[in-house]
């Protein structure tokens, strides 16, 4: 076994999916807890972006960041159950990365907006927050359904790996 997953990048992934729940069950009441997952949210997420470039190596940007072209590939391969392992993120995983952080990114953002004069009580505004969280939401199941695909197509536990930052090394 080969440490992947360095402590940072565990509690990052653990509390994010923990805010990002209570943010989605306190949100319709908009008060201060749905306010406060927010902004924990918006921090964890700056923070996992500086890690992107300073921190433990496979959580660097620059060690799984792939461009469109490798991860259709890397999706046809597993499709036909051909696809390589990765020790840390795949191209597939890589671009899921990516996806939810923007998308998450693009939540704080519009929630924040909703706070100030300009966008209090508009109803766009509200409209484009609801939507992102509900494609989240899809991203977050297409997240699970690869790493469930992924798991099983080269015997590990991924779920597990994000616990305890373990992998095998072949």
């Amino acid at each position: 076994m080969v440490q992947v997953w360095d402590p940072l990048v565990r509690v990052f992934h653990w509390s994010l999916v923990g805010l990002f729940i209570v943010a989605y069950a306190s949100g319709e009441a908009a008060d201060t807890l749905h306010l406060v997952a927010g902004y924990a949210v918006v921090a964890l997420l700056l923070l996992r972006v500086v890690w992107g470039f300073i921190g433990a190596p496979h959580a660097r940007f620059s060690d799984f960041v792939r461009a469109p072209r490798e991860v259709l590939e890397y999706m046809r391969l597993a499709r036909q159950h051909r696809a390589p392992r990765y020790l840390g993120h795949n191209p597939a995983g890589s671009a899921m990365t990516i996806a939810l952080i923007v998308a998450l990114g693009g939540i704080c953002l519009t929630g924040h907006l909703m706070t100030t004069t300009t966008w209090w009580g508009s109803k766009t505004m509200e409209h484009l927050h609801e939507l992102l969280v509900n494609g989240t939401i899809g991203l977050i199941g297409l997240h699970l359904l690869g790493n469930l695909f992924s798991s099983r197509q080269h015997g590990e536990n991924l779920t597990l790996s994000m616990i305890t930052g373990a992998k095998r090394r072949q």
